[in-house]
């Protein structure tokens, strides 16, 4: 079996996970990496135990390497993006797509017109009880939507000396915790529900005003101490925190809140559903059950076991009950569908995997969010 050959680009906290996700897949190398310099791509390469690196322009000219992987920050996603397309690479993309709808517009566009496979890194979608909780929904297991309440919550940002490139909107866009992990919320709600969400009300936060940059490089989740001369003061204008309220097509209500400054919160999504038939309820951090409330009868609790779900959810299980499954599986499991996708050579006509399209709709919802913080009203979508 030849093996399709993948490019990664950037080598920060998501690089190497994909690389890792990627390792999984029977079909798939991981034949080259790239960074910023060809110094830093051959340091980077060589730990990552990778053959070849390249700077960007370089890597686009590998005729063998078919897929690349956009692992970069937030401005560099559309510039990037573009090139790889237009050099006939199919692309999957970090989230957001873009920096502004314009930019994400003209990548769905393009990817359309050249029919190469396209791709958003949605990967919580792919935590098995993501997908039961999608098909017990088309089934009619929950019957009409009535609620929705969801957090993202995480503490890597809890104090003033905690730092990143995400806190400037040069490299990350105007909104920060909602673009980050909002985005993913907003993608798995809709998805697993079904629904639209039609119009937004929302209020940020900024807790530090000011926060301490590191004149160090200090990477992301790595938790280093400098001392006090080793930091400048920087202002912040973009939020740790944010309340939205939703509305939904079907007429009923949501509220989320997603926050980066929630001690002891280190990456936990949680989701309760309430529908006419039943409530399901699912956290991230716990992420091998999901709760089943009843009116009537015993409340329930389903373990991840592909023989206890539904069929159509287990082609994104690979053990049997017990034996648990998390983040690093999501990014395989999204991975092996999109890479089927590749192996035909072409974006498929109803793609199951998030694409530039779903990209686009976040940065969307995002936009709005934004809009009804600045204005403190209402805005639709």
């Amino acid at each position: 079996m030849e093996k399709i050959k993948v490019g990664v680009v950037g080598t920060g906290f998501i690089g190497p996970a994909h690389i890792e996700a990627l390792r999984r897949l029977p079909n798939v190398e991981v034949a080259a990496l790239c960074e910023v310099t060809a110094e830093l791509a051959r340091q980077k390469a060589d730990s990552l135990g990778i053959a070849r690196s390249y700077t960007f322009d370089e890597l686009l000219k590998q005729d063998d390497i078919q897929s690349i992987h956009i692992c970069t920050p937030n401005f560099l996603h559309y510039s990037q993006s573009k090139a790889a397309l237009e050099a006939g690479k199919h692309v999957i993309c970090e989230k957001p797509l873009a920096k502004d709808l314009k930019e994400a517009e003209e990548l769905v566009q393009l990817a359309a017109q050249t029919g190469l496979v396209n791709a958003v890194h949605f990967n919580l979608r792919y935590y098995p009880l993501a997908r039961q909780m999608k098909v017990m929904r088309e089934k009619g297991d929950l019957g009409e939507v009535y609620s929705i309440i969801g957090s993202y919550l995480q503490d890597w940002l809890f104090y003033e000396t905690d730092y990143n490139w995400r806190l400037e909107p040069d490299k990350s866009g105007d909104s920060r915790a909602i673009a980050d992990i909002g985005s993913h919320l907003m993608d798995i709600i809709e998805y697993i529900t079904g629904l639209k969400t039609v119009a937004v009300l929302a209020d940020f936060n900024t807790i530090h005003k000011t926060r301490k940059k590191p004149l160090k490089p200090v990477e992301t989740y790595s938790g280093k101490m400098l001392q006090p001369e080793d930091y400048a003061d920087v202002p912040i204008n973009t939020e740790d925190h944010a309340n939205v309220l939703l509305r939904f097509d079907n007429g009923n209500k949501g509220v989320i809140t997603v926050s980066q400054v929630s001690a002891g919160r280190k990456n936990q999504m949680k989701l309760e559903i309430a529908g006419s038939k039943k409530t399901f309820a699912w956290n991230s951090e716990a992420p091998n059950e999901m709760w089943i409330g009843n009116r009537d009868g015993y409340n329930e609790n389903l373990m991840r076991d592909p023989s206890l779900m539904y069929a159509e959810a287990q082609s994104v299980i690979s053990f049997p009950g017990g034996h648990n499954e998390g983040f690093p599986d999501t990014s395989k499991q999204m991975f092996k569908e999109v890479y089927a996708a590749i192996a035909a050579g072409k974006q498929p006509e109803n793609p199951t995997f998030p694409t530039f399209a779903d990209g686009y709709r976040e940065l969307l919802i995002c936009e709005k969010i934004l809009e009804s913080n600045r204005k403190q009203a209402w805005v639709e979508v």
